[in-house]
């Protein structure tokens, strides 16, 4: 199945990293610099500079440089098109274990009413 927005793909594939899943969840607390962003993990600074190209590539972040610092903010707007796409499968499951449970209960039924007999 095709998917909806080439942008949804790119903000799941950000989401799926727990490094980026963390830089969020800092950044999620006002704007960082880089230095602050990097400090809690054990990588060489051109590797997490990836993460955070992989996060303003799909638009979860954005970056201002100011003299020599370049800070990063969350823009959490594209996790609307994640929410809406996972809201949608909720629906979808819901409705199938509901369905599922109304046939589990019809053959509950089927097989008292068949013991009785």
């Amino acid at each position: 199945m095709p998917s909806q927005s080439p942008n949804l793909d790119r903000v799941f594939q950000a989401l799926a990293d727990p490094t980026r899943r963390a830089v969020l969840a800092r950044l999620s607390r006002g704007p960082s610099a880089v230095s602050e962003l990097a400090a809690p993990f054990e990588m060489a600074l051109p590797s997490f500079l990836q993460h955070l190209g992989v996060l303003e590539s799909c638009g979860l972040v954005r970056s201002k440089k100011e003299g020599r610092v370049r800070t990063y903010k969350l823009t959490p707007r594209p996790l609307d098109a994640a929410e809406g796409w996972l809201a949608g499968q909720r629906a979808v499951w819901d409705r199938r274990l509901n369905q599922l449970d109304a046939y589990l209960v019809e053959l509950a039924t089927e097989h008292e009413t068949k013991e009785k007999k």
